[in-house]
């Protein structure tokens, strides 16, 4: 542990798997404690199983083996009210909120599912969600009057169209990733002066549930193998959560108290013109 993060509070949503749990184990490391919140029930409009209650019961077992507390909750982002009540309990429980990590997102609809519900789907849980999350938690941040970091999940996806498909579900997924952009940058702005700050990445592919499932591997029937066929410069094909979690941890961290309204790509290239 390097210390970093000693006495810090950190809230993830997504956090009972895949990157939420990478990102919630680094900060622990670091030496925060964790508010820990995840819908743990599938959404039946899409074509993956998401994250169960024993995800997260995980997740807060390898935070507590790392020392740190951890207070998880079961919340839909969607649901506005049921985050600003984990909000509430998290920091009664923990005495205070430093960090926020919108993490939560869904992706790929179920063949059934209309493009009409697969395009709202993807705006209401991967840019509504985040919304509802930094509102419910940004107020109680102010109020501590310490400042703090805010830092978005986003997607390469909200930084091109390259999506390579029309589908109701892939539009929106890119729709609703560019918003997360604006409504960083507009974050930046609100928040700032209470001194926190903001900042979003954007990832290519990360190797989690999200996109190794068989949903996927039934559309994609011959994996890449070379950085090149999807569109990276350098020859990786998928990354690790942890390549996107060491920039979480330099971002809420001291080391980048000046850094604020930046899109951070994690990309291999992806996105260079």
């Amino acid at each position: 542990m390097t210390g970093r993060l000693e006495g810090k509070v950190a809230m993830i949503t997504g956090a009972a798997r895949g990157q939420g749990r990478s990102h919630a184990l680094r900060l622990a490391e670091e030496g925060a404690d964790l508010i820990l919140v995840d819908i743990c029930q599938n959404i039946d409009t899409l074509a993956y199983s998401l994250a169960s209650e024993d995800d997260l019961a995980e997740t807060v077992a390898q935070v507590e083996k790392l020392g740190r507390r951890a207070v998880a909750a079961q919340a839909d982002t969607r649901d506005a009210e049921a985050l600003r009540a984990a909000v509430e309990r998290g920091t009664a429980e923990l005495g205070s909120l430093d960090i926020l990590i919108t993490n939560a997102g869904v992706g790929m609809a179920h063949p059934s599912t209309s493009n009409e519900q697969a395009f709202r789907d993807q705006l209401e849980i991967n840019t509504i969600g985040a919304w509802n999350t930094v509102h419910a938690a940004a107020p109680k941040m102010i109020e501590y009057g310490k400042g703090g970091s805010v830092v978005v999940i986003s997607s390469v996806m909200g930084l091109s169209g390259k999506i390579g498909s029309t589908t109701g579900g892939a539009e929106g997924y890119v729709a609703a990733k560019h918003a997360l952009l604006g409504l960083s940058r507009a974050w930046t702005r609100w928040l700032g002066p209470h001194n926190i700050r903001v900042n979003s990445i954007h990832t290519t592919g990360v190797r989690t549930p999200l996109l190794v499932n068989d949903a996927i591997k039934a559309v994609h029937t011959k994996p890449p193998t070379t950085g090149a066929e999807v569109g990276h410069i350098l020859d990786v094909t998928m990354l690790d959560s942890s390549d996107v979690s060491g920039a979480v941890a330099w971002l809420v961290s001291d080391e980048a108290r000046y850094v604020t309204g930046i899109a951070l790509p994690i990309d291999a290239g992806f996105t260079t013109p």
